[in-house]
């Protein structure tokens, strides 16, 4: 199977051509984009530096979330529009998974992405058997909580490095890695995340997972506490 992954779900741009297993071209960019400009001429150029067209492709696997809204929404609607103009698979995996995906361990992974007001993005997840599984959801929480709620002792990737003080305070036996080999997003552990996925999307229903509702519906709902109405149908 050949695929394009890519992720736009932080500051970073990410995006890699596989075909099965083996890697064929990635692009990995560590700087704040503005990623509806350069997501496509990205995906553009690696394509074309990996011998294909669109229509060799099998599948298209995105990050969906959570982390930025635009960064999200831009990669969600990119993939949705490739997936459907060729005709072919469309997989979402978590962007916490992804970077959980780049440190292989048999010990709790905690990936986080700052979510400000000391709320972070987090998931638990474990390598068993050659893949990685679920120890406990994706969330939105304020990192109090996600810190009294763990029971053992975790390996923090991500954006962790930010909240090492606290991280440290309250658990003095975490491992917080601090390389970017591992904090990044890497489109190569997407892409292979998304070939272990039986499951395909939905092109038409298929949305980013923001795991918490953006700023603007949160004030519409303070003065519409009583409407049971979607925000962003409403508008």
């Amino acid at each position: 199977m050949k695929l394009l992954a890519f992720d736009t779900s932080n500051q970073g741009l990410a995006v890699a051509v596989l075909e099965d297993q083996q890697v064929i071209a990635s692009m990995q960019l560590n700087r704040k984009m503005n990623h509806s400009l350069t997501l496509m001429p990205a995906i553009e150029q690696l394509m074309k530096a990996s011998g294909l067209i669109p229509k060799d492709l099998d599948r298209i696997v995105v990050a969906q979330g959570p982390g930025s809204y635009t960064g999200i929404r831009i990669a969600v609607t990119t993939a949705k529009t490739l997936a459907d103009t060729l005709k072919i698979e469309l997989v979402g995996v978590s962007s916490l998974a992804s970077i959980a995906a780049n440190f292989r361990t048999d010990s709790l992974i905690v990936p986080l992405f700052d979510a400000r007001r000391k709320n972070v993005y987090a998931g638990g997840y474990r390598w068993e058997d050659q893949q990685l599984k679920a120890v406990f959801s994706d969330q939105h929480v304020s990192l109090d909580e996600l810190l009294d709620n763990l029971k053992e002792p975790a390996i923090f990737v991500g954006e962790a490095e930010k909240f090492q003080t606290l991280i440290y305070e309250r658990l003095p036996d975490a491992n917080i890695i601090t390389e970017d080999q591992f904090n990044l997003p890497n489109a190569v552990s997407l892409g292979r995340l998304g070939l272990e996925q039986n499951t395909v999307e939905d092109i038409h229903s298929f949305v980013p997972d923001y795991l918490k509702r953006v700023e603007a519906e949160e004030n519409w709902l303070k003065t519409h506490p009583s409407e049971d109405t979607d925000y962003v149908e409403k508008i």
